[in-house]
């Protein structure tokens, strides 16, 4: 099956566009662009730089994908923005290629949820099944891990790094890392717990809830040295996959852990 290009819209002759993707009035797909099968370019749609969009994504009007970084170090660098499969990316969001500094990639897996007017800045990682409701904004080189929820209006400092299964509460700013598996909320973001009925959502056990819980309590309410709390959770709590992955976070980090 062929790809159904509506006459209005305007296809460089070098893009790669597979069959069965559907492109609407006025959208603009211009060179080294790649689009995989069964993606949908609803309308108002503008695609430029070395981009590639997996398979079965729908993209909703006025967004604009690939364009150049807003960084004063890119001089025109050939980077990449590469998009997976099965992401809904809604009204005028907004998705930069790379700048210089990092991988030259700004990566998005797939089954992801970006609501109205959301941005990802240039380098930043974004894992499977996330949502950015509306206006989230994020800064370059921002880590989202898998099945976290970033809050309407939320913006997200540069480097920062969001763990699996995190919440952010609407209308926050996030300066430092959120660990996996917590809720973190306000202005200058802390954390409120862990995100119990998120992961539950998420089909973890009662087992394994009930030991983030514990180690939610050892690292961040007794009044303990990270190094300490961390310790006493590795020691206790081990043999859980998801506290180890928590430990291994909070060890990694650079920018300082929102407690």
């Amino acid at each position: 099956m062929k790809a159904r290009i509506h006459r209005t819209a305007i296809i460089d002759p070098k893009a790669e566009i597979a069959s069965n993707v559907e492109v609407g009035p006025f959208c603009v797909v211009k060179n080294k662009v790649r689009i995989s099968q069964g993606t949908k370019l609803l309308s108002h749609v503008i695609i430029e730089g070395s981009a590639e969009i997996g398979e079965n994504c729908t993209i909703y009007p006025f967004t604009s994908i690939g364009f150049p970084p807003q960084d004063l170090k890119y001089k025109g660098e050939n980077t990449k923005l590469i998009i997976g499969s099965h992401n809904t990316i809604r009204e005028y969001v907004s998705i930069h290629r790379a700048s210089v500094g990092g991988d030259g990639i700004t990566l998005i897996g797939n089954n992801n949820f970006f609501m109205a007017y959301a941005h990802v800045a240039h380098d930043c990682k974004i894992g499977n099944n996330v949502v950015l409701a509306n206006a989230a904004t994020l800064a370059g080189h921002v880590l989202i891990e898998d099945g976290a929820v970033v809050g309407g209006l939320v913006a997200i400092h540069q480097y920062t790094r969001i763990g699996s299964y995190a919440m952010v509460g609407g209308f926050s700013g996030i300066g430092q890392d959120i660990p996996p598996y917590m809720i973190a909320s306000g202005a200058r973001a802390k954390l409120f717990g862990p995100n119990t009925i998120g992961l539950k959502r998420h089909g973890l056990s009662d087992v394994t809830i009930n030991a983030i819980k514990k180690a939610y309590k050892i690292l961040f309410r007794e009044k303990r040295t990270l190094k300490d709390a961390v310790k006493k959770v590795r020691d206790e709590l081990s043999g859980i996959e998801e506290v180890n992955h928590l430990l291994e976070f909070i060890e990694k980090n650079k920018r300082g852990i929102c407690r």
